[in-house]
């Protein structure tokens, strides 16, 4: 499952969990300002990034600029410690996966980053419509199912 880690003032975050939930695709949500970061979900999501710091922290923040802060001195341990006591620093939204990030509301970034997941979405509404039952939560459950007849029908 997809995670997503916002800030209640961050625009991005907003934007990003409603086109989740439009896509009906499920996530967790985690804010960085009401829980701390833990050092393993903090090292998770520096694994995953493709340029390390430059891909999360955020050089323009006020803790960075004023307390003239060099991010690439600092050990891993200090970089954790440095990011839970200021949260402030990352940039927003990050999603995490099983084997990437996605950082900002980027629509056709997040599509990209999101196919397996999609489809995991699909597939339980599939399921809704071969039970015959009703999915009221994903519009396009009919229309999946009818495509899956059609797939299937001449195998």
């Amino acid at each position: 499952m997809v995670k997503i880690y916002t800030s209640p003032s961050c625009s991005s975050c907003k934007k990003v969990k409603k086109w989740f939930d439009e896509q009906h695709i499920p996530y967790v949500e985690k804010n960085i300002f009401s829980s701390v970061l833990n050092p393993t979900e903090l090292k998770e999501i520096l694994a995953k990034s493709e340029n390390g710091t430059d891909d999360i922290i955020s050089t323009r923040s006020n803790i960075i600029k004023e307390g003239k802060i060099d991010i690439d001195s600092m050990s891993v341990n200090e970089l954790i410690r440095f990011i839970q006591q200021n949260p402030s620093c990352l940039k927003r939204p990050i999603m995490v996966d099983d084997t990437k990030i996605q950082v900002g509301y980027n629509e056709e970034e997040i599509r990209s980053f999101i196919p397996a997941a999609r489809r995991v979405a699909r597939s339980a509404c599939l399921r809704h419509s071969l039970d015959n039952e009703s999915c009221e939560n994903c519009p396009e459950c009919k229309k999946d199912y009818e495509d899956f007849l059609k797939e299937n029908s001449s195998k």
